[in-house]
């Protein structure tokens, strides 16, 4: 299996969406794992600014060269932002997944339920 990273600050779900929470806000993206899975990266589609989104419920696309690939809200709450710079430069999912390549915001909804650490992400990958 090739060499992943999976920051160890970040919350991780079983279907490859990643969880930076700070304070009342979470920002959300795809694992290095999931990016690789894709292929390359040519359209991502985001939810709204706005949007009020269930742990869960698909919220968006990631298209590859390879497939199509539903984005699922890993937590509870309202949308405050969005990465516009994948509008034009979708590949940044590809080269920095956990940095340039995040993909929304959300303010928190409650508290997190069933995501996993990064041992529990990997332990799961198999």
């Amino acid at each position: 299996m090739a060499d992943f990273t999976y920051p160890e600050d970040l919350r991780y779900t079983a279907e490859h969406e990643w969880v930076r929470i700070e304070g009342d806000r979470a920002r959300i993206g795809i694992t290095s794992y999931a990016q690789d899975a894709l292929g390359d990266i040519v359209y991502v589609t985001l939810p709204d600014d706005g949007a009020t989104l269930s742990a869960g419920q698909t919220c968006g696309e990631v298209e590859s060269t390879k497939s199509v690939s539903d984005i699922y809200a890993p937590v509870n709450g309202a949308v405050v932002g969005r990465n516009e710079a994948l509008d034009s430069n979708p590949e940044l999912v590809n080269t920095d997944p956990y940095g340039e390549g995040w993909m929304f915001e959300v303010t928190l909804d409650g508290e997190p339920s069933g995501l996993l650490s990064a041992a529990e992400y990997q332990a799961q990958l198999g």
